[in-house]
């Protein structure tokens, strides 16, 4: 039996090398949807792509806002067709009175420049204008064909705006002359007080109220009760509007002439 022998020296031996490291595990592969989020965020978004967004997001709410206007804050949503039918008439009439005013002033501008005695024509047409001019600013009496309209209030809930609105609808369709429980409605012609203690011009005035107005009854009575006009306001407070046609219909309340302060007549 043989002895090993000792390396020389007494040294030790050697020690073994140590096992190279196991190699790291390959990292998971990502899933699918791992791979698309990583692909759509953080987002890469261009200059000109946001812009054009920018845009397209402007013109959706635009179109968004007029889509709503139109289908919510119609006022002839929901009218009857015969109401339709009322409002187109009184458009048709509105043109009419316009082109037949347009008509009358070309007469007099033919007949002034045709007339032999162009200064005696000019006398009558100043004259003329004087009377209508007298009839607007309630200086003359007027008389008439037109309507008489009667405003019962028994809940005292009629306002200052609402008759006034009763006078610019009675106006826009061609009332020439309007009188309120014995005032003279003029261009200046205000309503205030509140519901039940109402004033014109200054001057108290009760309920019932009662308009005499000079015009074509046939424009004035449709005016007042096309959809959501003065007829059904009053009707949603609890008062009543009651229209009488007449063949003459008499404005004698008058207005006194007053001199402007400042403003003169121009010759030309």
């Amino acid at each position: 039996m043989t002895n090993e022998q000792n390396p020389p020296g007494g040294a030790l031996p050697p020690e073994a090398p140590e096992p190279a490291p196991a190699p790291a595990a390959a990292p998971e592969e990502m899933s699918g949807r791992r791979r698309l989020m990583a692909g759509l965020w953080p987002p890469r978004v261009s200059r000109a792509q946001l812009v054009v967004a920018l845009l397209l997001f402007v013109l959706g709410l635009g179109l968004a806002i007029q889509v709503r206007s139109n289908s919510d804050n119609s006022a002839l949503r929901g009218a009857r067709q015969e109401d339709l039918v009322r409002i187109l008439d009184e458009l048709d009439n509105r043109t009419q009175r316009l082109e037949d005013e347009k008509q009358r002033l070309d007469a007099q501008r033919t007949e002034l420049e045709n007339s032999s005695d162009q200064a005696e024509e000019a006398r009558k047409q100043t004259l003329e204008k004087e009377r209508q001019l007298g009839i607007l600013a309630g200086t003359v009496a007027a008389h008439g064909p037109g309507i008489t309209l009667t405003i019962s209030d028994p809940t005292g809930a009629v306002e200052a705006d609402m008759l006034l609105d009763t006078i610019q609808e009675l106006r826009a369709a061609g009332a020439e002359a309007i009188e309120v429980d014995g005032v003279r409605v003029v261009a200046d012609t205000y309503f205030s007080g509140d519901a039940g203690d109402l004033r014109v011009d200054g001057r108290k005035i009760e309920a019932p109220y009662e308009f005499e107005v000079i015009g074509k009854p046939q424009d004035l009575e449709p005016a007042l009760n096309i959809p959501g006009g003065v007829v059904q306001t009053l009707e949603k407070e609890q008062a009543t509007a009651q229209v009488t046609r007449s063949e003459d219909i008499v404005v004698d309340a008058l207005r006194p002439a007053e001199q402007p302060d400042y403003a003169r007549s121009s010759p030309q």
